[in-house]
């Protein structure tokens, strides 16, 4: 059984000898690790934890801690976590609590990006996909084969449905049906040139005013964007950065801000 010199494992923790713990992890009682499992380094666990076979905590996760729900008052409740799962740096998955059957479950197969973090009594399927910075609250249910886009919140109790997908930065506080692919509204707007920002880098003060005036044609000269660009080609003096801006637009596959 590899375990580093370095790590603090309590002599209650059953871990398979097939299993890898890193320099600097933290294994508590009550932990049990399958076969193959690889806990890259300073991965913190404490039990009562279940965790299945060939999966891989990248460092800095943090599995099985107490819930931050405050109506938990210490009670035992559990984690468990199945197999050929990928969780990456900082990922954090809280235990159950007695108002959502004291377990936090999750399945096979799934990525869990970056910063996610997986509340008290989550029920995660399998084949997930949580991009970075999904924050799942308590009791949230996700079904098999989802995606839930990076930087999404999905509020307490929600369910999400089976092969659905969820863009990026989305706030969800209604069910997601299953096989649909929903976004949240964004209304991105530009407001014409990085003025100061170009001044302090020494941008020339005729070529800041005529970005701001090839920017003003573009988002409010009620043209679209090839009429928008004709009128700056007939209108604004042309230098290096007006071409730069043009040849960007024109080689936009998915569109530009405007």
């Amino acid at each position: 059984m590899p375990i580093h010199p370095t790590a603090i494992v309590d002599p209650a923790a059953r871990i398979d000898g097939t299993a890898i713990v890193g320099p600097y992890c933290v294994i508590g009682a009550e932990v049990e690790i399958g076969a193959r499992t690889e806990l890259k380094a300073h991965v913190y666990c404490e039990g009562p934890t279940w965790i299945g076979e060939d999966n891989l905590f990248y460092p800095y996760a943090s599995v099985g801690v107490a819930s931050q729900d405050l109506k938990y008052k210490g009670e035992r409740a559990e984690t468990r976590i199945g197999a050929r799962n990928k969780l990456r740096e900082f990922v954090t998955i809280h235990r159950g609590t007695e108002g959502g059957g004291l377990r936090t479950l999750i399945g096979d197969d799934n990525l869990l990006m970056a910063y996610t973090h997986v509340a008290h009594d989550v029920q995660l399927g399998s084949h997930c996909v949580l991009a970075n910075g999904t924050t799942l609250a308590g009791h949230v249910s996700i079904g098999d084969w989802a995606v839930v886009g990076a930087f999404t919140g999905v509020h307490q109790f929600c369910r999400i449905g089976r092969h659905s997908m969820i863009g990026g930065y989305s706030v969800i506080t209604q069910d997601v049906m299953p096989f649909a692919t929903i976004v949240t509204p964004r209304d991105s707007k530009s407001f014409g040139a990085n003025a100061t920002g170009l001044e302090r880098r020494g941008f020339d003060a005729t070529v800041v005013e005529n970005l701001q005036n090839a920017l003003r044609l573009l988002t409010r000269g009620k043209l679209n964007t090839s009429q928008a660009i004709e009128k700056i080609r007939e209108e604004i003096p042309g230098c290096l950065e007006i071409e730069e801006l043009i040849a960007f637009i024109q080689t936009s596959e998915r569109g530009v801000i405007k």
